[in-house]
């Protein structure tokens, strides 16, 4: 819901810095794979207790997932970087619930179980959606140039960094924040499949 918001903010930034690493040679694909590393050690943080540790790796990994489009529209957009940044997105997305799950599995792992459900009907919507839009040659730039069909919901990835940072510096609320997030998250996926209802109807 805040992303349009905060890339027409963030944007001309991000470039900057883009076409700076892609003058010294840095690869789009070499950024996503160091922002995988980033936030895979941000979830170990998490694991360990060593928040504000965590809290800086899961900045770092995100800063390099807007950088890595930057490079790309610096350079040369690929279907294979595409694809990396969207797969070690989920892959970063599921990571930090699961650590807190694994930190204290008494009392967090259920939450976090939850949210992960959550994520799981929400990725298909949206993968699926993004599928059958391809499949029908439907185009959108709501969300800036990207390698899928993007439908804006209500919770997108601003939403998520700030989900993640909340649970991160309170830890003691996850179980709270893991609910209200699943719950808003669930929301987001209902109000794509009723979308694609109407959006799919009849033979492409």
């Amino acid at each position: 819901m805040l992303d349009g918001w905060v890339r027409r903010r963030i944007d001309p930034s991000m470039d900057r810095l883009g076409q700076g690493l892609a003058r010294a040679g840095v690869s789009a694909d070499t950024v996503t794979l160091a922002g995988l590393g980033l936030g895979l050690a941000a979830a170990l943080m998490i694991i360990l207790g060593f928040d504000g540790a965590a809290l800086i790796l899961f900045g770092l990994n995100r800063l390099l997932d807007g950088l890595d489009g930057a490079v790309a529209r610096s350079t040369q957009r690929t279907d294979r970087g595409g694809f990396l940044d969207i797969v070690l997105d989920f892959a970063i997305y599921g990571a930090i619930p699961l650590a807190f799950a694994l930190r204290d599995p008494g009392t967090l792992a259920l939450p976090a179980a939850v949210l992960l459900f959550s994520f799981y009907v929400n990725g298909a919507s949206f993968l699926a959606f993004a599928a059958v839009a391809a499949k029908r040659g439907m185009s959108s730039d709501i969300r800036g140039i990207k390698s899928i069909y993007f439908t804006a919901g209500v919770m997108e990835g601003t939403e998520t960094i700030l989900f993640f940072v909340a649970m991160i510096l309170f830890p003691q609320n996850f179980a709270v924040l893991a609910y209200a997030f699943a719950g808003l998250t669930v929301m987001s996926a209902l109000a794509r499949i009723t979308l694609a209802w109407h959006a799919f109807r009849g033979e492409a």
